[in-house]
This record gives C-alpha cells, structure tokens and sequence, in this order.
C-alpha cells in the first residue's frame, strides 16, 4: 500500500474495516527484540475485550468461545475429569441450609443461624449419587434418550413498569432492587446449592446473568440433565439468601466523612473512634431480637424447558444463552437503538441508590453508616467504593456475567480456547501450510547464553503509527484466513476431536467450529437415540419423559421460549 494511500486512512476508516475483518480495534502494543538477529519488531496484542461498545471482535471471539464452552458440557454422557485435578475455579461454595456469616480473613466462622426461616417452605431430600450427567430415559420401542434443561430465573416484582421505565417512579422500591442486584450471585449460589441436594446429584450449570429490560438481572441457565419441574418449582420456591450485616438504613455521615487517624476512621468532631467491623458483628450476634439487615428471593416468574441434543433446539439454545453477553447491563435492548430521556432518568435514579450501599464487608460506604468496614484503610471514602458493581454501566452486577459449575466441561476456558486453534492449526497442516508457532517470541525462550532471547517493551506509538499496525493486523488476518479457506478447500473434513480431552465424538457434540471466528457448529447425530435434526422429539420420546412421579415434563416445543417471561414485572 502507497504512502499517500495510508496517509489517507483515518483512525476511523480503520477501525471499521478492522470490526469488519474480525480485527482487534485497540490492541496493546508491545516492542520485541531478538537478542540473537538485533532485530527488533512491534507485536499487536488483542485487548481481550468483553463488551461489543469497546472492542467489537473480541468480544465477538469471547462470546464464541463461552458458547462452545457452553455446548461441550451441555449434553455430556460420560464424567469429566475431576476439577480438583485441573485446578478449575469453584463458582459455588456449599453451606450448611442456614445462613451464616462468615469471616475468611482471619479463619475464624460466623454462624448466626441454623435453621430456616418459618415463611420459606421446606426442601426435598434425596440420597445424592456421585455423578454429573443426567439419567437416561427408554421408550417403549428401546429408544434411548439424555434430555438437559434450560431454566430462566428472575427477581421479583418493584412496582410496574412499562416500556422498561417505572410506571410510578415515586412508589417504585429502588432500594430492593439495588440491593437485590448487588447481591443476585448469593442468591444463585444458594439455589445450586438447593437444587443438588434436591435433585439427587452434582448438578452441574452454565449461566448467564443478563439484565431485563427493567434493568433488574436474571439467570439463564442450561443445567446437564433433567430434574422434574415438581422439584424445580419447590427449590426456586424455598430459595432465599440473607444478609446477616450491621443495619444500613439510616445514614449517620451524610455531609462530612469520618477521617483516617493512622489506625482507625474516627469522627472529626467528637474524635470518637467508629465501631469496628468485627465490633459490629459482635453487637448483631448478642442482639437476640436482631433481624437480617436484607433478605433476597427469586420472583414467581420462571421458565424451565428440556433440550435433547443434538438438534436445532439445542443449538438455538445455546446462541440464545450468550445473546447479551458482550453488552453492558445499561446498553439498549431488543429493538431500542438509543435509550430515551424516561429510561436515563430511570438509570440514574437506580444508580444514585447504588453509589451508597454496601456491596461487600470491605466496602467504603460503611463509613456513611458509622461503621469502619473490614481491613479498613486510609483513602476510603463513602460513595467511592472501587467495586463496578456501583458504576453506573453495572448497576449493581459488579461480578461475573457467567457462572460455570466445576465439572461442566472437565477443561479450563483456555483448553477450549486452544481446541479451536488445534482445528484451524491441523487443516493448515494438510494443506502443507505450517502456521507460526505460538510461542515463537515467547519470554521464556532462551538464547545460547542462557539468558531470554526476546525481550519485551512498552511502546506507546503515535495515532498514524497506531493505524499502520493495525492495517498491518487486517492484512495478515485477510491471508491467514484466504490460506485456511484453501486449505479446507483441499483438505476435505477436519477432525473435530478435542486437543485436551477426550474424543468430542464420545462425550457429546463436537463443536471444533471451522474458523476460531464461528459460532459452534451442532454436534454429531446421536446414533443410539436416532433422535432427528428435523423431529427432535417424536411422540415416544415425549411419552418416556412426561413422567411427573420419576422424571421431567418436555414440553412439545423443546426448547426455552424467545420471550421473557411475561408480566409487568420485565
């Protein structure tokens, strides 16, 4: 490309030709040079955005890689490997049925109550089996069949609302709503908890947590297996979470703010120390009349549905699971293009309540109460809390937006991240095209004398810089992917068994998808249960689920409705 051509391009042009290209619009720049040649290169890295308003291809690319994450682990038919063998990350912590207040910081436990609450009805009991994957039903003819579930949880009901704006701002309860926001992945670390004792096994998840148009979050989730919506609608019923905190009702330091002594916040008029958090706990556990400061239930809205892979349910299933998860809570939704003036005012209303309450025991806004939060330290200011989960883009959803049970899929997100690279990597390798190595520049490869052979640099070039390496990046994006289509060409089908674990064909279906850019593709057709792409579900198979006493109910569609549930409450 001529220079008077470059010159041309804005920052502009090339950032939509690099959205259009499936290229990274804001990569860091790193400067590389090779001790052994003295040459010396600069290396774009993707920033690994989440959101679609930041970087649209890479979010792309992390919605892609959730959603093959999400179909491998769905329809499973054998265990995974342990996850404590492969120091996957625990997204629930069982507890006993009461709620407790723990204190991690120092080993010792909280244990305000034990018993459940005499409004919340009680839960089924079962002998749990040691398994992860769901039962296997057989029809009268001696067909088999695996279902899974797809199940959309949701907050209860503030006030009307409509057009995604209360209709009465001034009886709209804002503070449950913010609260129930803050703290929505207590309550969904609970209902787990319910439902495995519950159904009779680890039950294991992939969930979304998206917001409504209301703005108030909600769980999607696909759970491996099937469980009877008896036992589903009691667990969502008997679930709750309780907030066993000092009150925070009544703001104490509203128009100044308690100071930093060099040990302590105190009060700068009177010099009083302010209570300790630990001092506080105290005071609730002697108080015998004392009642949890929040309690948290899922509203009477739900949806539940069974899936059976492979099938065009499934696969629809899985794209409509990640639908949201590169926007921000606040962005617009469905058909809205810009939010109007009634929907921001409503935002900054809902986040004007969040500014100030605690989201966590080491949250700053203690101090508006008087209390000094736990591990405090110089600097906390009350409404300044560090957490997103008071920003106003979050609204209260601060955590992750999918939860993912240990043993859903037996592989970390990196393993299925390079499963797709193995794909692309070995259709290359048919052709006779040898892809770069990965770690080629690697900081860990060393010279002759033993010491790095590449040594890594900041590089913080100018605006037309940054445009040439990105232009650079589109071009060699456009001729690795003209080299794998050819190679595709010319290599016929690719071998989608996985490159961490075992073979996709055996444990469910194989979604090595064709380019690490596409969605998942569908699975291969399961042979013993002979279930169709086009009837996933004939009348046998809804005759040897719709069993009320010992199994699910599959309702004739098949798969979770494209609405949210209705009501006023959405």
């Amino acid at each position: 490309m001529s220079l008077s051509i470059l010159a041309s391009i804005t920052s502009d042009m090339a950032r939509e030709l690099a959205i259009s290209q499936g290229v990274c619009v804001r990569p860091i720049l790193r400067r590389v040079l090779d001790r052994d040649t003295g040459t010396e290169s600069r290396v774009p890295i993707p920033c690994g955005a989440t959101r679609e308003a930041v970087c649209p291809p890479c979010a792309r690319k992390a919605r892609v890689l959730r959603m093959q994450q999400r179909a491998e682990g769905w329809h499973r038919d054998t265990e995974p490997e342990p996850a404590d063998q492969l120091g996957l990350e625990d997204d629930q912590h069982d507890q006993d049925d009461g709620e407790q207040d723990r204190d991690d910081h120092d080993g010792s436990r909280r244990v305000r109550s034990t018993r459940r609450r005499s409004d919340a009805p009680d839960l089924p009991r079962v002998a749990m089996a040691a398994r992860t994957v769901g039962r296997v039903f057989v029809t009268p003819d001696g067909k088999e069949y695996r279902p899974s579930m797809f199940l959309t949880l949701t907050l209860p009901s503030y006030g009307a609302v409509r057009g995604g704006v209360p209709v009465d701002p001034a009886t709209y309860d804002y503070r449950r709503a913010a609260l129930d926001a803050l703290h929505f992945a207590r309550l969904a670390d609970r209902f787990w908890q319910n439902l495995r004792r519950a159904a009779g096994y680890r039950v294991q998840y992939f969930a979304a947590v998206e917001p409504q148009h209301r703005l108030a979050p909600h769980l999607h989730c696909a759970i491996r297996g099937a469980i009877p919506r008896a036992v589903l609608k009691k667990v969502i019923g008997a679930t709750y979470s309780q907030l066993w905190w000092p009150s925070f009702d009544r703001p104490v330091y509203v128009h100044r703010q308690p100071v930093w002594d060099g040990s302590d916040y105190i009060n700068e008029d009177t010099g009083e120390v302010l209570p300790t958090w630990q001092e506080a706990l105290d005071e609730l556990e002697q108080d015998p009349d004392a009642q949890p400061a929040h309690v948290m239930r899922f509203g009477e809205q739900f949806d539940m549905a069974g899936i059976i892979a492979p099938s065009p349910d499934a696969d629809r299933a899985v794209r409509y699971l990640a639908k949201y998860l590169t926007k921000a809570i606040t962005d617009p939704l469905g058909d809205q293009d810009e939010p109007h003036a009634a929907r921001e005012a409503y935002i900054d209303r809902l986040h004007a309540e969040l500014r100030f309450l605690p989201c966590s025991p080491r949250c700053a806004n203690w101090l508006r109460y008087g209390i000094q939060p736990d591990q405090p330290g110089p600097g906390l200011v009350a409404g300044r809390c560090s957490s997103k989960a008071h920003d106003r883009e979050h609204l209260g959803i601060g955590g992750r937006r999918v939860l993912v049970s240990r043993d859903w899929s037996g592989k970390t997100l990196a393993e299925h991240k390079a499963d797709r690279a193995i794909v692309v990597r070995e259709a290359l390798l048919s052709a006779g095209i040898v892809a770069p190595e990965v770690e080629r520049m690697a900081a860990d490869v060393l010279s002759a004398d033993g010491l790095p052979r590449f040594i890594w640099t900041d590089d913080n070039p100018d605006p037309a810089t940054y445009t040439q390496v990105i232009l650079a990046s589109i071009a060699e994006r456009q001729r690795w992917r003209a080299q794998y289509e050819a190679a595709k060409a010319s290599a016929g089908p690719v071998d989608n068994c996985s490159a961490t674990g075992p073979d996709a064909r055996t444990t469910g279906p194989a979604h090595g998808s064709a380019s690490p850019d596409d969605q998942p593709n569908p699975g291969l057709q399961d042979r013993q249960s002979g279930v169709s792409g086009a009837n996933p579900q004939d009348a046998n198979a809804v005759s040897a689920l719709d069993d009320r006493a010992e199994g699910p109910t599959i309702p004739n569609r098949g798969r979770p409705s494209p609405r949210p549930p209705t009501g006023r409450t959405d």
